[in-house]
C-alpha cells in the first residue's frame, strides 16, 4: 500500500569526487525521518535545517532525505518507521511522539542494522546503550530553565515596581509543555530554582499543561486571568515561545501587554522563534532562550550520514563534540533586548 505523507522533503545533489578520469561516485544515500507533528514552529525550523544540511553535505553521494509527519500519533510513527526500513533507508532520524516508546524503534533499527538518530525527545540512556548505532541530538533542558529564570530575575532587579506588592517575592504562572517530556520537567524545575538563586522567592500561583500549543496556552491563561486577576499575577514563565505568545494574547484581552507600562506582566519563553523575537521587539515579552534548531538539525544529519557511511561518529567526522559516545548537546543562549545574540 502506498504511504502518504503530509509533506515530503527530497534533496538530490550529485558531485564528482576527485579529479582523475576514473573518479567514481560513492553509494547513493537515503535518510528517513519522522517528526512528531509538523504544525510545531520549533520542529519546522528543525526539519528545514535537516533538509538544507542534507543538500550541503552531499559531496560524496546522491542524498535524499524524506521527512514524515507522525501527526502526534505513535502508532502512525511506528508504521512510518516500518515503511522506511522496508525501503532500506541508510539511516533514520526520529523525533519520537512518545520518548518512552523509543525502545521499539531502536529494536526495529537494530534488527535491520540501520543507524538511528533521535532528536528533541530524549530516550533513556539504557535505550541508547542497547544499540551501538543509536545517538541523541538535543540541548540540555536544564540550561534553558536556568536561563529563562535568570531573565525573569534580572528583569525584577532592573524593575523593582514589577514586584507589585513589594514583598520580595515573584508570584508567577507556569505554562508547561507536554506531560513526561524532559524539557517540560527540567525547564519548569530549573527556572524556579534560578529565580530563587538570584535572591527572589518564587511563588507559583498556578500552572498547567498546554502541550507547547499557543491556543491551548491562550485559553488556559485566560482562565487564570479571570480567576486570579491580572493585577495579582507578577510573571509568566513558559516552557516554550508558542505558549508564551498564547499568554500574550490572553493578556491583551484585558488590555495588558499592549503598550501601557502600567498594564504589563513580564513573560519569558524558550526557542527564540520568529514570532517571539517580534514580540520581544514589540515589548510584549521580556525575553526568550535560543533553542538552536539549526545546529541540532545539522548535527543530526551529519551523524546519520557518517554512520551510514561506516565512519566513526566523533568530532572529526561530524564537527560536534560527542559526549559519552552517544550525545551531541547544542548550547542554549539567552535572548533579551540587551542580549540579541541570535
Amino acid at each position: 500500500m502506498e504511504r502518504k505523507f503530509s509533506c515530503k522533503f527530497v534533496c538530490l545533489v550529485l558531485l564528482m569526487i576527485g579529479i582523475f578520469a576514473n573518479a567514481a561516485f560513492s553509494k547513493d544515500m537515503k535518510i528517513g525521518s519522522c517528526i512528531y507533528r509538523f504544525n510545531d514552529a520549533f520542529m519546522l525550523r528543525f526539519r528545514t535545517a535537516m533538509t538544507i544540511e542534507a543538500l550541503k553535505n552531499s559531496d560524496e553521494s546522491v542524498t535524499e532525505i524524506e521527512i514524515a509527519d507522525s501527526q502526534n500519533d505513535q502508532v502512525i510513527q511506528n508504521k512510518q518507521v516500518d515503511d522506511f526500513i522496508a525501503e532500506k533507508v541508510d539511516a533514520l532520524i526520529i523525533n519520537p511522539v512518545n520518548r518512552m516508546e523509543s525502545m521499539a524503534i531502536i529494536e526495529k533499527a537494530k534488527a535491520a542494522n540501520i543507524p538511528v538518530v533521535f532528536i528533541n525527545r530524549e530516550p533513556t540512556r539504557e535505550m541508547l546503550d542497547s544499540y551501538d548505532k543509536a545517538w541523541y541530538v538535543g540541548a540540555r533542558a536544564e540550561e534553558s530553565g536556568i536561563q529563562s529564570g535568570q531573565i525573569m530575575a534580572e528583569y525584577f532587579q532592573a524593575n523593582p515596581d514589577a514586584d507589585k506588592n513589594h514583598d520580595g517575592k515573584i508570584q508567577f504562572i507556569m505554562l508547561k509543555g507536554e506531560n513526561g517530556h524532559q524539557d517540560m520537567i527540567l525547564r519548569s524545575k530549573y527556572s524556579v530554582e534560578a529565580i530563587h538563586a538570584m535572591g527572589f522567592e518564587p511563588v507559583e500561583l498556578a500552572s498547567a499543561i498546554a502541550n507547547w500549543d499557543k491556543l491551548q496556552a491562550m485559553n488556559i491563561m485566560n482562565g487564570f486571568v479571570m480567576s486570579i486577576g491580572p493585577e495579582n499575577i507578577e510573571a509568566v514563565i513558559s516552557n516554550n515561545d508558542e505558549m508564551a505568545l498564547g499568554a500574550v494574547e490572553a493578556l491583551k484581552l484585558v488590555d495588558y501587554n499592549s503598550g501601557d507600562p502600567e498594564q504589563f506582566i513580564p513573560i519569558v519563553g524558550v526557542d527564540a522563534n520568529a514570532a517571539a523575537l517580534e514580540a520581544l521587539i514589540n515589548g510584549e515579552i521580556i525575553g526568550t532562550v535560543l533553542n538552536d534548531a539549526d545546529n541540532q538539525g545539522i548535527a543530526a544529519v551529519k551523524i546519520a550520514m557518517a554512520a551510514a557511511s561506516g565512519k566513526p561518529v566523533n568530532k572529526d567526522t561530524i564537527g560536534y563534540d560527542v559526549m559519552d559516545g552517544k550525545y551531541v548537546w547544542i548550547p542554549y543562549r539567552k535572548v533579551t533586548r540587551s542580549e540579541r545574540n541570535y
